[in-house]
């Protein structure tokens, strides 16, 4: 059997208008094409799917389990040519969002929310880059966004400028570096740092000032979540370094100091790398667009 979509669309519509007249109305086709039509699907399925001689006309019980099917076929074939449609015109797809920066979660939140409302025809998801190699699934089309504050030269591959940030140094506000304008890699001695559990190579505290400088704290304890890093700040229990957005974004209080990394001060700049197809999609662009402002809605709230 060679059944095709307008076949099941022809079943649906004889059984639904009662007769041949209304169905080929319904479907713009003459009434002599329609049942040349049937008599082709009858044949092929070697079964009558109509009562003969039945006013209005009645399905067989063959033409039953026919109609059954264009039921459950046709309105999925309809949700599909919607979804391609929507792709065509850039109001439906997917944005799966790897993130190489452990801290961008608390940014990324608010970005997505107000992204969904004008886009819920478009998958989102985020899965943390950190727990693989981001970029070349992005290259593989595994992921179409990563967060990353280290650019690199790859083909079809662009990075967007998204915003600078200054990493800060956190301490109690009754540590001893807490009388220093800034502090250096030199203070770092002696000092527990506590950290997000990232490599060290994407921490910015060590590929920016640490490493170049050869200097080893006493002791790294890294955590999770940045209100318990600075539970512990606040407590004496170590110092961190953390995005200067991340603080603006949490309650600041009187029990930890924030100072520069040096007396010039470290700035770094996130990027958001894209397939470069994918770049002018309206709804990768308008993501961008809110990922570029939000930071800067919050500094200046």
């Amino acid at each position: 059997m060679h059944i095709e979509f307008r076949h099941l669309r022809t079943i649906q519509a004889i059984h639904e208008e009662g007769g041949l007249a209304r169905a080929a109305d319904r479907l713009n086709i003459t009434q002599s094409a329609l049942s040349h039509q049937i008599k082709g699907i009858e044949d092929q399925a070697g079964v009558e799917l109509f009562v003969r001689r039945s006013k209005p006309m009645k399905l067989s019980a063959a033409g039953f389990r026919l109609l059954r099917v264009a039921e459950k076929v046709l309105p999925e074939i309809a949700a599909l040519e919607a979804e391609f449609m929507g792709l065509r015109q850039g109001s439906a797809g997917r944005l799966h969002i790897a993130i190489e920066c452990h801290a961008c979660f608390e940014w990324l939140f608010p970005v997505l929310e107000q992204f969904r409302a004008p886009w819920p025809e478009v998958d989102v998801d985020i899965r943390p880059g950190l727990a693989f190699e981001a970029l070349p699934a992005l290259m593989r089309e595994e992921v179409d966004i990563v967060i990353s504050s280290d650019p690199e030269k790859l083909k079809g591959i662009v990075f967007v400028p998204l915003f600078d940030y200054a990493p800060v140094f956190v301490a109690s506000a009754k540590h001893k570096l807490a009388e220093k304008a800034f502090v250096e890699a030199e203070d770092f001695r002696g000092e527990t740092l506590i950290t997000y559990p990232v490599e060290r190579a994407r921490l910015d505290i060590f590929s920016e000032l640490l490493s170049p400088a050869k200097v080893e704290p006493l002791a790294v304890r890294q955590v999770e979540l940045t209100a318990v890093i600075l539970m512990l700040v606040a407590a004496g229990r170590g110092v961190s370094v953390l995005p200067d957005w991340v603080l603006r974004e949490v309650k600041s209080s009187a029990e930890y100091i924030t100072r520069p990394l040096t007396e010039a001060g470290v700035t770094k700049r996130l990027y958001a790398a894209v397939r470069e197809d994918d770049a002018s999609l309206p709804f990768m662009a308008h993501f961008l667009k809110l990922a570029r402002e939000i930071p800067i809605r919050l500094q200046r709230g």
